[in-house]
This record gives C-alpha cells, sequence and structure tokens, in this order.
C-alpha cells in the first residue's frame, strides 16, 4: 500500500521534471499514509472512518475531494497487505514540530473515535506512534482527551 501511495504524491505533486519527492510531500505522504493505516487497525471499516479519513486528508493536505477519493481507493485496493510505517514515523519525528506532531496524535485519534468505538489495535497504534515520534505521555493523553470531548 505505502509504494502506492508513494506514487500517488509523487504523480499528483512533485514539481514538473523534479526527481526528489520534497520534504513537504515526504511528509505529507507520511501523515496520509498513517491516516489510512488507523483506519484499517480494527479489520473493520466504518463509514464514519472513511469519512473522517476523508476529510483530513482534504483539510490537513489541501487535497481536492477527487484526490482524496484516488488515495483513500489505492488503500482500500490494498489493505489486506502488511504495511511497515516506521519509514513514515521517522521523517514526522525529523521534520515535524512538536505541535505538528501533536496534531497527528490527535488527528489518528479523530479516526480512531470515529466508529464511536476505540479497538484495542487502534489505541495500541496511537500509542506506539506517539512514542516513535517522541510524543510525551501527557501530550498523547490530553490530545485523546481533547479527541474524546469533541465526540
Amino acid at each position: 500500500m505505502l509504494k502506492k501511495i508513494q506514487l500517488f504524491f509523487e504523480e499528483n505533486f512533485m514539481a514538473d521534471g523534479a526527481a526528489v519527492v520534497p520534504v513537504k510531500h515526504q511528509l505529507n505522504l507520511a501523515a496520509a499514509a498513517l491516516l489510512i493505516e488507523m483506519m484499517l487497525q480494527d479489520d473493520h471499516v466504518d463509514k464514519k472512518e472513511i469519512v473522517t479519513v476523508k476529510k483530513l486528508l482534504i483539510d490537513q493536505f489541501s487535497l481536492s475531494e477527487a484526490e482524496a477519493e484516488s488515495l483513500y481507493a489505492l488503500a482500500e485496493e490494498e489493505k489486506n497487505q502488511a504495511t511497515d510505517y516506521h519509514q513514515f514515523t521517522k521523517l514526522i519525528a525529523k521534520h515535524y514540530t512538536q505541535p505538528q506532531k501533536i496534531q497527528l496524535i490527535e488527528s489518528l485519534w479523530r479516526v480512531a473515535f470515529s466508529d464511536q468505538v476505540l479497538d484495542k489495535y487502534e489505541e495500541h497504534m496511537v500509542r506506539r506512534i506517539s512514542d516513535l515520534i517522541y510524543v510525551s505521555h501527557k501530550d498523547f493523553v490530553q490530545a485523546r482527551h481533547r479527541v474524546e470531548n469533541e465526540v
């Protein structure tokens, strides 16, 4: 799945003729992949999760509705394949500011809570990503509470 998502970003967001994906687009790829992976954690994709992920893709990465649909379709097509998100968390840990990291954790919580059922695998993924991108336990918990209060 991750290679197809990377290809999507390269095709849609690279400058003409550029040989390397700009860091900003790599970061968008990383965050988008994590959001999509979060949606797939509990092996049950709810319509509310789909809507939440697509909205986050549009709002946070300035994608058009069609681009968000295409990116989501790639994830849906590949959802049964194992993925390794460590390459993405390394990039985020290195380049995101602390507020951006916390915003990503909040986004992951939004996806996890969007179907009103927090699965143990979803919670584990958010906790793991928080650790990998160096978000403190305090910020992890506060992000969760902020999102829970929105629901």
